[in-house]
């Protein structure tokens, strides 16, 4: 069984994350997105709303494509949940160069330290600006997100803004 783990922390999930997690899941057998989160840290979201806000974006199961799970961990390394959960690769989507650069030097380190390999998957181009904090500043100043995060993050955001 081919396992891919799709890490970040998703405070907020975009639509740019779940495009990755889709087209991961139609080559991999099972999908672990894992909520990394540090505990002593307050997020925007709960992990359990953002264990939820995945989870209802991702509902509908297309035929022939991989299981998705989504499951929370605090204070690890990466690489200690890639083994933990059997992962074969860690894949992570890229928005651009800035996200490469961010992003290689980690890969390399994993692998140095485990021997998985990352996987990069280039994000589709109408998310290119989509970021969580963009989408949380944009969101607090009342600015328009419909069509950039899942429909119940836009309403969450705003009753969040609101306060």
């Amino acid at each position: 069984m081919r396992i891919a783990l799709c890490p970040g922390s998703y405070d907020p999930v975009t639509l740019g994350h779940l495009d990755v997690i889709e087209r991961v899941r139609a080559l991999y057998d099972e999908v672990i997105v894992a909520i990394l989160h540090n505990p002593a840290k307050a997020g925007t979201f709960s992990v359990i709303e953002r264990i939820g806000f995945i989870e209802s974006a991702l509902e509908p199961v297309g035929a022939g494509r991989g299981q998705v799970r989504v499951a929370a961990f605090a204070d690890r390394l990466v690489v200690d949940v890639a083994r933990e959960v059997g992962a074969q690769a860690i894949v992570k989507g890229l928005r651009g160069p800035t996200d490469f650069g961010y992003e290689l030097p980690m890969a390399l380190m994993n692998r140095h330290l485990s021997g998985i390999e990352t996987v990069f998957i280039p994000g589709d181009p109408r998310f290119e600006h989509v970021s969580s904090s963009l989408i949380k500043e944009v969101a607090r100043f009342g600015g328009d997100i419909a069509g950039l995060v899942p429909e119940p993050v836009r309403l969450a955001l705003e009753q969040v803004s609101r306060r």
